[in-house]
């Protein structure tokens, strides 16, 4: 295997539900083994992913008053460094991210490949939101900023899709970025049970490092980083625990968490493996607040 990154040598590092997880001999980038990209996307991210529980989501929709306030946050992020403008959400889904950016000022339109959540964005939200990837995306019209909220793993070509970014951001415009962090204690205290180690859904594990230059390939200068709060269903959180601990011998401690923990209870992220980055694309500055 080679690195998706840096097209260095990989080895095998260790499997995760069947599926190998390797590590770049070069820049260290780790990456799941994909046997078939044709169709990955529409096998894995089908309705079920948004209400079967999992490594998905036990309800996508009934999180939707979280996932607003989150679109709003990530506005007041980007109201340090931009005015509203021509916002593109990536990975979309039903629209409540976008919801939020829009209910701050942003223009937004959005693209998502399952089509029931876009169907729900479009129909029951009145937004933009086009059904499809956004490797894909066709569009003569370029975006203020680039929002990539929890997608960035699941790209099956990460260096496609960040260059398909730079072609449809302004220039002196911004890419939004969220995602796991592989540097993080909670994944130097887990090791291989680490809760995102689970391809097929997530298929990248990026170090603030690693995605910075890879941002840097596709014409991104790093503006700023973060960490983000998160807040999350309860039930949706133990619906993770149980998905990972199913097959080890702790597989008790998530049946009991289901029966303790009460269901659609708001609770805070409780670990620190997630950031945010800010990039800005090279070319005429961009219109500051």
């Amino acid at each position: 295997m080679t690195c998706p990154l840096c097209a260095a040598a990989a080895a095998r590092q260790f499997s995760v539900d069947g599926h190998w997880i390797d590590r770049c001999s070069g820049c260290g980038h780790e990456f799941a083994e994909l046997g078939e990209a044709t169709g990955h996307v529409s096998r894995v991210y089908g309705d079920s992913y948004f209400q079967g529980g999992g490594a998905g989501y036990t309800d996508y929709l009934a999180e939707s008053a979280l996932l607003r306030d989150r679109g709003r946050s990530y506005a007041s992020l980007l109201a340090r460094f931009t005015k509203p403008g021509r916002l593109l959400d990536v990975g979309a889904a039903a629209g409540f991210i976008a919801s939020g950016y829009s209910e701050s000022g942003w223009r937004v339109s959005g693209v998502e490949p399952n089509d029931s959540m876009a169907r729900h964005g479009r129909e029951k939200l009145g937004l933009d939101i086009r059904t499809g990837t956004l490797e894909s995306l066709n569009s003569a019209e370029q975006f203020d900023v680039i929002s990539i909220i929890q997608v960035m793993a699941h790209f099956v070509s990460p260096l496609e899709a960040l260059s398909n970014a730079a072609r449809l951001t302004a220039p002196g415009g911004y890419l939004l970025i969220e995602t796991w962090n592989r540097d993080s204690w909670t994944r130097w205290l887990f090791g291989q049970n680490w809760h995102e180690y689970s391809p097929p859904s997530v298929l990248h594990w990026f170090t603030p490092g690693s995605l910075a230059r890879a941002a840097a390939k596709c014409g991104f200068e790093l503006t700023a980083r973060g960490r983000p709060a998160k807040w999350i269903h309860s039930d949706h959180a133990v619906s993770l625990v149980q998905h990972k601990l199913d097959s080890t011998p702790l597989a008790f401690a998530g049946r009991l968490a289901e029966k303790i923990v009460p269901a659609g209870l708001p609770i805070p992220y409780p670990a620190e493996d997630l950031f945010w980055a800010l990039f800005r694309r090279s070319g005429t500055p961009a219109q500051n607040a």
